[in-house]
């Protein structure tokens, strides 16, 4: 055992209907890799945002460094050294990255660039990043955005980084560089509280595992003694038999068509999808994936080519326009796009469908009501009431509250964008369920993924995209991660 730096006692708190925390207590050591694991809903989030003072328990305390508080606040926090990375990273775009970086730090009476430029220089030359400190941070990666949010919490001197779900928009050789990173705040004894769905992550990156569920804790293990099918069962309270579900529905008949459609970062792609399939769409980041499917849907600009619906050319020119001919996306930033965070779960779901809920002009209330209602006890939608906003849901759930939206629009064509990023074993297993459920009904899906193993295990058949392009189709039984790998790299 090492030295214990932060011990957090008999945390509870409560919201309106829901115990988020509910007497949860666990430590953490200096310079170890600790994981925080749990279903959407677990308590995850709630338990960070205590030890950083963004919200304050009802109960219990936080010791850090020997000093006991029974609340936190973010001065009090901050003074500890505890920096958290959020998935949603905090940065300002118009400012530069030496400028972010130093954000909050005094320079004398006025801004001394070059001094700024020098502390972002030194901090990125030991972990070997390569970011000119003077770029605006707006036209950087996600990945060195990541970066830059990394290097603001080690120009604080932090003791206690907790990085949330830090590898979701990165690419393979990315989350390598990060590990690398994390290896090396490792051996300046900083303590890395680290959350991710990415079970394999877990075994490569961390020294303990802490297990939460509904609220609760649950258990603590080391890494090393103990197994994926072990922690699943910890999560979700039972043991979840296949990860990826078995099917075999595929139909000849092909319901999508699209012809040498061109749109932004030179998108220039034709493809088809047939009845019942699950089509995965593959490649790196900035490969064209997302702007492929979004030209389909009609959210960007199509400069030209053709789109069949049933073997029939179909004007789409808006998402209105797509939903009308059965298509549906739900979107890789569910937050922003997918989800109306401010309006109900009820509302949410009726929006794309509220023609059929009216009598005459009126909408009709009980409608409303019983359609969220249905699809609530469908897509095992946990919530108090179909009445609280979608912000105030797990990830997980809001990403089925977006699915029962394209579901009420009764499109026969959907596309997942990203569908389980973010998103616990549980939750995925269960969206995995629903689309299968979906293309055994004669529904159709088109499916991006960046996790291979979800992307081979769901797929029935993978288009590769590089640089715009489709650079390979690789049928089920052919699939490699491999040979996907190579094809997304243009080789």
């Amino acid at each position: 055992m090492g030295k214990t730096v932060l011990k957090m006692k008999n945390i509870t708190k409560r919201y309106p209907g829901v115990v988020a925390l509910d007497n949860v207590s666990v430590d953490f050591e200096e310079g170890e890799v600790h994981a925080l694991l749990g279903e959407n809903g677990a308590g995850k989030s709630t338990l960070i945002k205590v030890l950083s003072g963004a919200i304050q328990n009802d109960e219990g305390s936080v010791e850090i460094d020997g000093q006991t508080y029974d609340k936190m606040t973010p001065k009090i926090s901050r003074g500890h050294g505890v920096e958290v990375i959020y998935q949603e990273y905090n940065l300002i775009n118009s400012l530069s990255v030496a400028e972010n970086i130093c954000l909050g730090s005094k320079f004398g009476k006025t801004v001394d660039y070059k001094a700024m430029q020098k502390v972002a220089n030194d901090i990125f030359e030991p972990f070997g990043i390569d970011i000119d400190p003077k770029a605006l941070v707006r036209d950087l990666s996600p990945a060195k955005q990541q970066l830059v949010e990394i290097a603001k919490a080690v120009s604080k001197d932090a003791k206690i980084i907790v990085m949330d779900e830090p590898t979701a928009q990165l690419t393979v050789s990315e989350v390598e560089n990060l590990y690398d990173i994390i290896r090396g705040l490792k051996k300046k004894n900083v303590t890395i509280i680290y959350i991710s769905h990415r079970m394999e992550e877990l075994f490569t990156i961390t020294d303990r595992v802490t297990v939460m569920r509904d609220g609760q804790y649950v258990k603590t293990l080391n890494t090393k003694d103990t197994s994926r099918k072990e922690l699943i069962a910890l999560m979700v309270g039972r043991e979840l038999t296949e990860s990826y579900p078995k099917r075999d529905c595929v139909r000849d008949e092909i319901v999508l068509e699209v012809k040498n459609l061109n749109g932004y970062r030179n998108i220039d792609c034709s493809f088809n999808l047939r009845k019942g399939e699950i089509l995965g769409l593959s490649g790196l980041v900035g490969a064209g994936r997302t702007e492929l499917v979004r030209a389909v849907f009609g959210a960007d600009k199509k400069f030209s080519g053709e789109v069949l619906v049933h073997g029939k050319p179909v004007a789409i020119k808006s998402p209105k326009q797509a939903i009308e001919n059965g298509i549906g996306l739900i979107p890789e930033d569910r937050k922003n796009q997918g989800c109306f965070l401010s309006m109900t779960i009820e509302w949410n779901i009726a929006i794309t469908n509220i023609k059929k809920l009216c009598k005459s002009i009126v909408v009709n209330d009980k409608l409303v009501k019983k359609q969220a209602d249905d699809y609530k006890d469908r897509l095992n939608i946990k919530t108090p009431s179909i009445l609280q906003k979608a912000g105030n849901l797990s990830g997980g759930n809001q990403q089925k509250v977006v699915l029962a939206k394209v579901l009420a629009g009764d499109s026969e064509i959907i596309i997942f964008d990203e569908p389980t990023r973010g998103i616990d074993v549980g939750a995925r297993h269960e969206i995995y369920m629903l689309m299968n459920e979906l293309v055994e009904s004669g529904k159709s899906i088109i499916m991006i993924s960046s996790d291979m193993e979800e992307l081979l295990g769901m797929s029935d058949r993978v288009l590769v995209l590089c640089e715009g392009r489709i650079s390979g189709e690789v049928q089920k039984e052919d699939f490699s991660q491999s040979h996907i790998l190579e094809l997304a790299s243009c080789e």
